[in-house]
């Protein structure tokens, strides 16, 4: 063979560091589940809507502009 042993993905619990007997994890063996200081952590701030008008502005423009497009498209092509 080329030397390579692949790892065995369920090792054998007798012999893995870190268990007790009956397959427990002592405490302090593994880290806390999760830290407090989350993004969502804190005072709730109220969403700003003033720049929601931009690009709704934006979209329509380029609709009516799509459309005019074709609708001038249409009349050259029925002429």
């Amino acid at each position: 063979m080329n030397g390579y042993t692949p790892s065995n993905p369920d090792p054998d619990p007798r012999v893995t560091p870190g268990l007790e007997p009956g397959g427990g994890v002592p405490p302090g063996e593994t880290p806390p589940a999760e830290s407090s200081t989350a993004t969502g952590a804190g005072p709730e701030r109220p969403l700003s809507r003033g720049w929601a008008k931009g690009p709704l502005i934006a979209i329509v423009a380029l609709a009516v502009v799509v459309a005019l497009f074709f609708l001038v498209y249409a009349i050259l092509l029925a002429g």
